[in-house]
């Protein structure tokens, strides 16, 4: 079968990466998390105590800063400049900035750069927001991941329950609101539906049929590309 190039797209808590991440195992491709990129630069703009407001010196940054994607023994690692910063890059603190910082020009441009470089050899599943429309608007399969508000906060809320961080539910809800409004209104690249995307709600559905939904929308664009 040929190796396609899957674009994922969708607002935060729609459940891509944990979709992006098995279907690249079921398909045996490669799974590039670029929401776990600009988190990446993200932790280094709180790190190095920078001014989310200073474009100028974040845009110095997302030049000069070296982030890898490692797929090891079917676990995702983010390295900034050889540093393991996993698990650090999903912490309130950066969810909250993720968006302001996502939306400088530079810092998009360079991850922009980084993840066509990533993808040019197909056998990709690239997950993100603006994928199918911007980064890779030639990617045979595009799909378009949503659910309710209410049930992308509950997910983010059991999610960080279970790392041990204190968070409200209602906080949760109006966060995610506020970043769906951020995402689609940014004038760089923002988030919408590609035109030739399937769109695909997740409110009710497993993880497993998500994937199995997709895996038959692969089978079948591979068949006749």
């Amino acid at each position: 079968m040929k190796k396609l190039v899957v674009a994922i797209d969708g607002p935060a808590g729609a459940g891509k990466s944990t979709v992006a991440r098995m279907l690249a195992k079921r398909l045996n491709y490669i799974y590039i998390d670029t929401g776990a990129m600009y988190r990446a630069i993200t932790f280094e703009v709180i790190s190095k105590g920078l001014s989310p407001k200073d474009d100028e010196a974040i845009a110095k940054l997302a030049q000069k800063v070296h982030i890898e994607l490692k797929n090891t023994e079917g676990a995702a690692m983010v390295l900034v400049d050889g540093k393991n910063v996993t698990e650090e890059i999903r912490t309130p603190e950066v969810s909250r900035l993720v968006p302001e910082i996502a939306q400088n020009r530079e810092v998009r441009q360079a991850m922009l750069l980084l993840q066509r470089r990533l993808a040019s050899q197909g056998g990709v599943v690239m997950d993100g927001r603006d994928i199918g429309t911007n980064v890779l608007p030639n990617a045979e399969v595009k799909i378009f991941l949503t659910a309710s508000i209410e049930e992308r906060a509950q997910r983010r809320y059991l999610e960080l329950k279970a790392k041990g961080f204190a968070v409200h539910l209602e906080d949760l809800k109006q966060e995610i609101a506020a970043r769906d409004k951020q995402d689609s209104e940014r004038p760089i690249a923002p988030l919408v539906q590609a035109a030739d995307a399937k769109l695909l709600d997740t409110t009710s559905l497993a993880i497993l049929e998500v994937v199995t939904k997709i895996l038959n929308i692969c089978e079948e664009r591979a068949s006749i590309v």
